[in-house]
């Protein structure tokens, strides 16, 4: 059995269902993502776990135990909350020390844990300040210091960037993450960003409608998306109408390209795994190769969209910055390694 385990949990507001039959293993130490988009149940399902919600059905197990009914505040816990929740009234030294006030730790222990969360997360000296004089960044380490002096089994973050600019949120993430390895804390985070799931977690769930689409490590969810919903909702691709010809055979575009024909299926590929090569340039047998025209390129930084429209559809592919664009206009091919094409049937409208 795993260090932290949830088995079939299911939960319902009315004929509403917000989870459904959720089950998730997690190992000691290990940073694991629930991502997915507004309503799909990522918060329940931490919420759930940290008993501010019941669940209808399933079990919770935290170390060996059985913690489904268990109160809240016996669950040894640590929650950031997206709003970080810390007392106006409060310094910050007192904010942080809340937790241990509450579970009846001498004072001599309560400043000493107070100033080593300060240290953890680089706030030291601070700690007579109240939240308003705080930017976003340092609210947020002072709900995290606040979450880990209690020692908890397990931290749980929920959507605890969302509210920083997006520098900060990056550097944060960061910050985060190494907190989160030199403590070797079970961690749970719940997040909308996939970059911030992809940086920072072991393993992503995936969830969508109120279940776990897919579950893996960042280069799983990324690569081999095992549903059409992970393939559209983790980056970008492009989505390629597959027809066929009159053997049978797969087009796009009405062009051959080396997949297992299907009916109402689409071609998903991600736009950094396709090149633009002279039409001339002959591939190899491992090769998918589609023609079209270039429409328009666009700088945005850290590499060049190039649009490129065929017969019946576009698609974009990303080069590096500073490659040389092709002019608009101009004929190309598009190429791609054949291990790079993922097919998924198409949703009825």
């Amino acid at each position: 059995m795993s260090y932290l385990e949830l088995a079939g949990l299911q939960k319902r507001y009315g004929n509403s269902v917000a989870v459904d039959d959720v089950s998730l293993s997690v190992e000691q130490g290990e940073a694991v993502a629930l991502l997915g988009p507004s309503g799909c149940g990522k918060t329940t399902t931490l919420r759930m776990l940290a008993g501010l919600i019941e669940p209808n059905h399933g079990t919770m197990t935290l170390d060996g135990n059985e913690i489904t009914r268990l109160p809240a505040h016996k669950r040894n816990m640590g929650y950031v909350f997206q709003s970080y929740a810390l007392f106006p009234h409060l310094s910050v030294g007192r904010n942080i020390a809340f937790g241990l006030e509450e579970r009846g730790a001498s004072r001599s222990e309560t400043e000493k844990r107070v100033q080593e969360g300060l240290a953890l997360v680089r706030l030291s000296g601070l700690e007579q300040r109240r939240p308003k004089e705080l930017s976003g960044g340092q609210q947020q380490r002072v709900a995290l210091a606040r979450a880990l002096v209690i020692q908890p089994s397990v931290l749980l973050l929920d959507e605890s960037l969302s509210n920083l600019d997006a520098k900060l949120r990056d550097a944060m993430r960061h910050e985060i993450r190494s907190i989160q390895r030199t403590l070797g804390i079970t961690t749970l985070f719940v997040t909308h960003d996939q970059v911030e799931a992809l940086t920072m977690c072991d393993r992503i769930a995936v969830m969508h409608r109120g279940r776990i689409a897919q579950i893996g490590s960042a280069e799983d969810i990324y690569d081999r998306p095992a549903t059409r919903f992970v393939a559209e909702f983790v980056g970008r691709a492009n989505v390629l109408p597959l027809a066929r010809d009159a053997q049978g055979r797969a087009t796009v575009w009405e062009q051959l390209v080396p997949v297992e024909s299907a009916e109402n299926a689409d071609l998903f590929v991600r736009p950094q795994r396709m090149r633009i090569v002279p039409v001339s340039e002959p591939i190899s047998g491992d090769t998918a190769r589609l023609t079209g025209r270039v429409l328009r390129s666009v700088f945005v930084g850290d590499h060049v969209e190039v649009l490129v429209e065929g017969a019946g559809g576009q698609l974009t592919v990303e080069m590096p910055s500073g490659s040389a664009a092709p002019a608009e206009g101009s004929e190309v091919a598009i190429v791609w390694p054949r291990g790079e094409s993922r097919v998924f049937a198409r949703e009825a409208s």
